[in-house]
């Protein structure tokens, strides 16, 4: 069984930051490339960016340059920081990962999703 568990949205102003984590925990024998993605009321789950086990980084154009997203391998944790949130960035931020078990099985399983709202 493999869980993964965001935590850290919330509420903030225009123009703020918050900073997003994911944990991954269970029979994980390893981690291949782990991402944000986050869906908005009425819209389609969309891309935010997504990382390799290696830190290659990858982001939606509208996120490069005010999104970071990192990981701690040792933690099986990846986090996204976001700067200068606009109200179009309020979404269900959901965290990826691609995991192989310790029984060998090959998966891309999602978090719960944290709720991020920017507004004044």
């Amino acid at each position: 069984q493999v869980q993964l568990v965001e935590s850290g949205g919330g509420l903030v102003q225009p123009g703020g930051s918050l900073r997003l984590s994911c944990a991954a925990s269970g029979s994980i024998l390893s981690i291949h490339a782990m991402g944000w993605y986050r869906q908005a009321p009425g819209k389609q789950r969309e891309l935010v960016a997504t990382i390799t086990s290696g830190g290659d980084t990858n982001y939606a154009d509208s996120m490069k340059g005010r999104f970071t997203i990192s990981r701690d391998n040792a933690k099986n944790t990846v986090y996204l920081q976001m700067n200068s949130l606009k109200p179009e960035d309020t979404a269900v931020y959901y965290c990826n990962a691609g995991i192989v078990s310790k029984y060998g099985i090959c998966g891309s399983h999602w978090g719960q999703g944290t709720q991020v709202t920017v507004s004044s």
